[in-house]
């Protein structure tokens, strides 16, 4: 069997990986002609450690990576509303990590190159036709145009999903909460422990979140400021490339009195800034149609507010390659596929969109303005149970049951 791969990213790579351990074929085909550790950080939860590691990448990941020991939110005074523990200190077996989204997707592009070979870049994707015993792809690269028969196709290619958009050509809108994210890179002095997420304020008014990024540079932070700038609606297009700037930014923080992270000193010292909006899709009805499917941000782009993004790719990549190395039909691994990772994916997705803690977080802002001096001077226990409830809803998996479940592995 042998599989195309459409998109060279964290969820295409991984798939490419998990195929090869499972002894199957694939080639990974990416639009741009270059792959460079490009972007800001990403976390990545125990669920898809557990995967990386058993693909064996453990080491890399703790090489590269902070491990993250709690996920903290905070008014804008700096008062700590409520601590979460994350990855082993959760119990979990295995770590989060907080790391360079391009460092990690160069550490997957080096392990390809080294197991598979080398990805071929410069090839967009244009279209595919299927029967019974393949897919008959369709690929660009340059004004050359060649058709590749292959046994399944997969689309991995992000939000924007070519693919996605051949399976669904209409009324699927990318959708808008009328967010703006900006987000950097910066060197910085320690924020608490070094190894936490730390979220300030709400992004119905506006937000940071900072945390530290590299086990080699322990200095290095990465920063996301978001604010509410229009209302929900449909938006075209999303650039995730468009160039911010520190006037952007800085007005929505200048009244903070923010003791935990010197805001202005982390803008100045940024030396690029990207700008884009907080934006999903909802989610489909399904993602295969016979021997096609999709992965990742291409099957269930969600808002970046559960650190659940790039892990959830790395899921989906595993599963399916499971599915395809245990089924004789094509067609029927990719229904086991999606039937196993569509329903907690579009949950996801779902209960991301609803912002869940924000609304807890602006309260806290309405009743006490001029900050607090412990949190249940202003939250009820009650309030504060429901909070970190729905924070787990969209960050965590089950400890138990990720601790004790089978592998994924062939």
């Amino acid at each position: 069997m042998r599989t195309m791969i459409v998109g060279g990213g964290i969820g295409g790579l991984s798939t490419a990986l998990s195929l090869h351990a499972a002894g199957l074929g694939c080639v990974v085909v990416e639009a741009a002609r270059t792959l460079r550790p490009l972007g800001v950080g990403i976390n990545m939860q125990p669920h898809a450690v557990r995967e990386l590691t058993e693909l064996g990448l453990g080491p890399v990941l703790a090489d590269m990576g902070v491990e993250t020991s709690f996920m903290t939110v905070a008014d804008r005074h700096g008062n700590i509303i409520m601590a979460l523990p994350r990855g082993r200190s959760a119990g979990y077996r295995w770590p989060q990590y907080s790391v360079h989204r391009g460092e990690l997707q160069m550490a997957l592009l080096a392990a390809v190159e080294e197991r598979i070979g080398p990805v071929r870049t410069g090839v967009a994707f244009e279209g595919f036709e299927q029967d019974g015993d393949g897919v008959l792809v369709t690929l660009r690269q340059g004004d050359r145009v060649s058709r590749e028969r292959v046994d399944v196709l997969v689309g991995a290619d992000g939000v924007q999903s070519s693919v996605r958009a051949r399976l669904w050509p209409s009324g699927d809108p990318l959708r808008w909460g009328g967010i703006r994210m900006w987000r950097g890179v910066a060197e910085s002095d320690r924020v608490l422990d070094g190894a936490t997420v730390l979220a300030g304020g709400s992004n119905s008014a506006a937000k940071f979140v900072t945390y530290h990024i590299s086990a080699r540079n322990p200095r290095l932070l990465n920063w996301v400021a978001e604010a509410k700038v229009a209302e929900p609606g449909i938006v075209p297009d999303a650039d995730w490339s468009r160039e911010g700037t520190h006037a952007d930014v800085s007005g929505y923080f200048a009244s903070w009195k923010y003791p935990l992270v010197d805001i202005p000193a982390l803008l100045a010292a940024t030396k690029r800034i990207l700008e884009y909006p907080m934006v999903d899709r909802d989610p489909l009805p399904r993602w295969s149609k016979g021997r096609v499917t999709l992965l990742g941000d291409a099957a269930h782009p969600i808002y970046p507010i559960g650190s659940n993004g790039g892990s959830q790719a790395v899921l989906d990549a595993r599963f399916l390659a499971r599915c395809l190395a245990t089924h004789d039909d094509p067609a029927v691994a990719l229904a086991a596929y999606e039937a196993e990772r569509r329903p907690p994916t579009s949950a996801l997705v779902l209960a991301s969109r609803s912002l869940p803690i924000e609304k807890t977080i602006a309260l806290v802002a309405e009743r006490a303005p001029g900050g607090f001096g412990h949190v249940g001077e202003v939250l009820t226990a009650q309030e504060l149970a429901a909070m970190e409830a729905a924070q787990r809803a969209i960050s965590d998996a089950d400890v138990r049951t990720l601790n004790e479940r089978e592998s994924w592995s062939v």
